[in-house]
């Protein structure tokens, strides 16, 4: 057995476009309808989803033979939290909160093996082939795509140092949150958000860093794609159901 090819991370590099949806529900089904739907990635939310680790195992499992890669947010930026992840098996992740270069470069150290970083060693994890990838602790990180999310006006002053720090394959930006921290909570489309918007996209392409992005507006998805945002989440789940279910029940009133 070898360590699996990061088709997400390979695509990222080679600047192609990766359309993906937000995975709330917590369900291996829902996981396993939306992961077969031909989106490139699908992010496994546990920061706000009630998602713990046998939950993820069974997304994983689910998702294995559809079209989408699967990326995870741990719950916050933390080595035990994001070992366990990565010991599931999971090559993606979506670090939450990410403000400084020094916390990038945490978050960075915790997805790789000493000297590299503090990921502590386990040879038999799912990850590791249950021990039948010989030279897993070596050849893990290669295939290993860190994501840091900026989600406040601290994490966007910062955005130059944390673009540029090694071993960040990605800048994803919050949209709920950065609002919030520039006083315009619930309005993502407010202008002074969708210019700080844009100065991370900005900072990220002279970085040569791709850029990710979260809403369920269509139209704000395509602006953002147009403008060189490389991996959309263009949806979440429990969303596209909601909308779905009260449209029928509406049209029947």
């Amino acid at each position: 057995m070898r360590v699996p090819e990061n088709r997400f991370k390979r695509a990222l590099a080679q600047d192609q476009r990766q359309i993906g949806l937000w995975s709330t529900l917590g369900s291996a089904m829902v996981a396993e309808l939306v992961g077969h739907a031909g989106f490139d990635w699908v992010l496994i939310d546990t920061e706000h989803s009630p998602n713990e680790l046998p939950a993820i195992v069974a997304q994983l499992q689910a998702m294995q033979t559809g079209t989408a890669s699967a990326v995870v947010r741990p719950a916050w930026n933390d080595p035990v939290l994001i070992k366990r992840i990565l010991d599931i098996g999971v090559q993606s992740l979506l670090i939450p909160f990410v403000e400084t270069a020094e916390a990038a470069r945490a978050a960075v150290a915790a997805t790789r093996y000493p000297p590299h970083g503090i990921r502590g060693v386990s040879t038999g994890s799912r990850a590791a082939g249950y021990g039948r990838i010989k030279d897993y602790p070596k050849a893990a990180g290669d295939e290993i795509c860190v994501l840091v999310q900026i989600e406040t006006l601290k994490g966007v002053e910062n955005i130059e140092a944390i673009a540029a720090v090694p071993g960040v394959d990605g800048v994803f930006v919050g949209p709920a949150d950065l609002s919030a921290s520039l006083g315009h909570l619930g309005n993502q489309l407010d202008p002074a958000v969708q210019e700080t918007i844009g100065r991370v996209l900005a900072a990220c392409r002279k970085a040569g860093k791709p850029t990710g992005y979260l809403t369920g507006n269509e139209a704000e998805a395509q602006k953002w794609l147009d403008a060189g945002f490389r991996f959309v989440a263009v949806g979440t789940d429990n969303g596209v159901l909601v909308k779905a279910v009260d449209e029928l029940r509406g049209r029947f009133r």
